[in-house]
């Protein structure tokens, strides 16, 4: 089994996003995303899914939903109905990533293995949060503070948390 790897930029109320959108524009978390989740699988809600003006590319997506009926006839794209399923298919890999919403990394926390957040030092009007991180399971192991610049409107810090149990 590989490793499992949760991804998320979140504000300091854990908000996600609202409206099925991102609460901020930050392009060097976006490349930073990019930079990890690229060649690998990534694991995702169907809404998620579809916030995308189209698949992220040289990524295997597989999109979770409970609509039996759901498709999406794209070679990079495979639809499952369970976190089960979705770990399946993603355990003969390295490294996969789950991305989003927060029902799915609901679903997602007790098979993580490392979280990778951006923590963005504002709190936010969201609709949609990421789950508590419990200190007495997830141990900080970097650290890296970003200010905000005219190209990002507020301070972040990417931080990488490893289970405690691995």
């Amino acid at each position: 089994m590989g490793k499992i790897v949760m991804i998320a930029a979140i504000g300091k109320n854990n908000g996600l996003g609202k409206d099925n959108d991102l609460l901020w524009h930050l392009p060097d978390d976006f490349k930073r995303f990019k930079q990890l989740t690229t060649g690998h699988k990534i694991i995702m809600g169907r809404k998620t899914f579809e916030s995308f003006p189209k698949p992220l590319p040289n990524r295997t997506h597989i999109i979770i939903t409970r609509d039996l009926k759901y498709n999406v006839e794209l070679p990079s794209c495979i639809v499952v109905h369970s976190m089960e399923e979705a770990l399946n298919l993603a355990s003969n890999d390295p490294i996969s990533y789950i991305i989003g919403g927060g029902e799915i990394y609901n679903l997602g926390m007790p098979h993580a293995d490392f979280l990778e957040i951006t923590r963005v030092h504002e709190s936010f009007n969201a609709d949609t949060y990421f789950p508590e991180i419990d200190k007495n399971t997830w141990k900080l192991i970097k650290e890296e503070f970003h200010s905000s610049d005219e190209r990002h409107k507020y301070n972040f810090t990417y931080l990488t948390y490893k289970r405690e149990n691995i």
